[in-house]
């Protein structure tokens, strides 16, 4: 038998290259495994009030964090709320005020940042309605989403001008095909997000907007939701994702829209995202992201004086019971000014 045996410089650069290997393969392996993988659930189809956390994705903030984020597309803020205190979802974005309604009801959940601080729930109608104030839809048929975050409070607002659900018609309609049930004619006001919806309008139909918040039902907006279980496991991850989003946002909107309109779209391109759209919807998300208690503040925020309100808004609204305290809905513990800082300074 005849072995062969490499020229002795030969072998050593061999054994350099494939230890180098090796040692770069282990490398690479450990720091995928060392991400941490987070569900993040979206209250809706993507749109405006997304992009920025699509932006942290394209951009690898969350990576940079140690973080593997996955996102899924939503159904409703209600239910995103109930599948992360269901735990099938280690987090979300949902309006707040339904997670107070839902928390109210005994599920273990809670809010680690506020985006949407002030409430952002309205009815669209058309500009030339005659509809002027909540006691003129008597006889009238308004379409709204049973998952969605207006569902608890359409008491509270119909009871505003006086009216019951006996007063209307009221119509169950996916989130998709609320448009399209204004511009038929076939509601005279659909329930939403003016920010989000009156650009789908755009060269179709004008539309105008009764806000919750101008009517005295001023509820806390869009929020980063996640379980009381979710924070004991995973705490110091969820404090990196919350606050990259933050700093996310804090970006997007010293002048970095058109990055976070591009991120969306390239992120989701089955959706077929009208950038246009997307533009308009973030240009009307600013008015609802500070309040004159977290003007100075860093967004992601949230403070007792805005949620003291809100749940006397609720309370009033017998959405949820009495008793209840800021600090049963909210918590800032999670929110990392150095990462939000960071993120907001940009790449």
């Amino acid at each position: 038998m005849r072995l062969h045996f490499l020229p002795r410089l030969g072998r050593r650069k061999t054994l350099a290259v494939a230890a180098f290997a090796a040692f770069f393969f282990i490398a690479h392996a450990a720091t995928a495994e060392q991400l941490t993988k987070l569900s993040m659930r979206l209250d809706w189809l993507p749109s405006g009030q997304h992009a920025p956390i699509f932006l942290a994705e394209g951009k690898g903030w969350f990576k940079k964090y140690g973080l593997d984020v996955t996102l899924y597309d939503g159904t409703g803020s209600a239910a995103a709320v109930q599948l992360v205190g269901a735990g099938q979802f280690d987090v979300a974005q949902a309006e707040l005020s339904n997670l107070a309604f839902a928390r109210s009801k005994g599920v273990p959940i809670i809010s680690i940042g506020g985006i949407f601080r002030k409430g952002d729930i309205g009815m669209l109608i058309p500009v030339d309605s005659p509809i002027h104030s909540i006691k003129d839809l008597k006889g009238k048929t308004v379409s709204y989403t049973a998952s969605s975050f207006e569902s608890p409070f359409m008491d509270a607002f119909l009871a505003t001008g006086g009216l019951t659900r006996a007063d209307v018609t009221l119509v169950n309609t996916d989130a998709s095909g609320k448009t399209a049930s204004l511009l038929t004619g076939q509601a005279d006001g659909v329930m939403g997000s003016p920010p989000s919806q009156i650009p789908l309008f755009a060269g179709k139909k004008p539309v105008r907007a009764i806000s919750f918040a101008d009517i005295g039902l001023n509820l806390p907006g869009y929020g980063i939701v996640t379980s009381e279980a979710m924070l004991k496991k995973e705490g110091p991850a969820l404090s990196k994702l919350v606050s990259v989003i933050a700093g996310a946002w804090t970006y997007t909107l010293a002048g970095h829209e058109d990055e976070a309109v591009a991120a969306i779209v390239k992120a989701r391109p089955q959706a077929k995202l009208n950038p246009t759209i997307i533009a308009a919807q973030m240009k009307l998300d600013r008015a609802y992201i500070f309040t004159p208690s977290t003007e100075k503040l860093p967004i992601g925020f949230q403070t007792d004086s805005d949620w003291t309100s809100a749940i006397a808004v609720m309370e009033k609204a017998k959405t949820i019971e009495p008793g209840s305290k800021p600090k049963d809905y909210f918590t800032n513990a999670y929110l990392d000014t150095k990462i939000i800082k960071a993120v907001a300074a940009g790449p």
